[in-house]
C-alpha cells in the first residue's frame, strides 16, 4: 500500500510539474515509471516466490490483477502518460498462475470444509428436541438452504474480484462441490426419516428441508 501511494502521488507530480521541465527526447517521464515499476514489480516478485497465508496470496494477487493496472495505472491524471510506457505486469505470467492455483485450490477445500461442518451442525439439530425455524411463516432451515448459497456465492465473487478468469475456474471447481455436498445431504435426510420417525417434531423437520429444495435449485 505504502509503495503503490508513493509511486502514484510521484508520477502524478512528475506528470503535471517536472515533465513539461524537460526535452521531450529525455522521456522524464517514462524513465520514472519505469524504475518506480521495476521496483514494485522485484519487491511482489520477492514476495510471490515466500511462504504466503492464504489472505496474503489474495492480496498479492489483487494488486497483480486490480489494484496496479485498474486503479493506479487506470488514474486520470496519469492514464495518458503510463499507455506509452508499456510497463507489463507486477508479476511473471507463469509466477501469477502459481498463485492463482494456490489459491483457488486453498479457496476449493476452504469451501468444501464449510459446507461440510454446515450439515454436522444441520444434523445435529435435526437430534435435538426442537422445532425447525419458521421463515416467511414456513419451516426451513436458515443454517443450511441460506448458509450453503451464501458460502459458495461469496467465494464466487471474491474470486471474480480478482479477475474474470479466477472467477469462472473457481466457478467450475464449485460447481462438482454442490453435487457431492447434496448427495450427502440427500444420504443424511433419508437417514433420518427412517431412522426417527417417533422424533416429536419429525414432520416439522420433513417440512423444513423439503422446503430447503427450492432454495438449492
Amino acid at each position: 500500500l505504502h509503495m503503490g501511494k508513493t509511486m502514484k502521488e510521484d508520477l502524478t507530480v512528475i506528470a503535471k510539474y517536472i515533465n513539461k521541465l524537460y526535452p521531450p527526447e529525455f522521456n522524464v517521464f517514462s524513465t520514472y515509471a519505469e524504475l518506480y515499476h521495476n521496483y514494485f514489480a522485484s519487491q511482489a516478485q520477492k514476495n510471490a516466490e515466500s511462504h504466503l497465508e492464504d489472505k496474503d496470496i489474495y492480496l498479492l494477487l489483487s494488486w497483480v490483477h486490480n489494484f496496479y493496472p485498474k486503479d493506479m495505472r487506470k488514474d486520470h491524471a496519469l492514464a495518458m502518460e503510463l499507455d506509452k510506457v508499456k510497463l507489463g505486469s507486477l508479476l511473471p505470467s507463469s509466477l501469477s498462475k502459481e498463485l492463482e492455483n494456490k489459491y483457488l485450490d486453498s479457496e476449493e477445500v476452504t469451501v468444501k470444509n464449510s459446507l461440510s461442518r454446515c450439515l454436522d451442525k444441520e444434523i445435529q439439530r435435526w437430534k435435538e428436541d426442537k422445532e425447525p425455524e419458521k421463515l416467511n411463516g414456513h419451516f426451513q432451515s436458515e443454517l443450511l438452504g441460506i448458509f450453503v448459497i451464501q458460502s459458495i456465492y461469496s467465494s464466487q465473487k471474491r474470486a471474480e474480484d480478482i479477475s474474470k478468469a479466477v472467477g469462472e475456474e473457481l466457478s467450475r471447481r464449485l460447481l462438482k462441490e454442490l453435487p457431492a455436498f447434496l448427495r450427502s445431504y440427500r444420504d443424511a435426510f433419508e437417514d433420518f426419516k427412517e431412522k426417527s420417525k417417533k422424533h416429536t417434531y419429525y414432520k416439522p423437520i420433513l417440512i423444513a428441508n423439503i422446503n430447503n429444495c427450492w432454495n438449492f435449485r
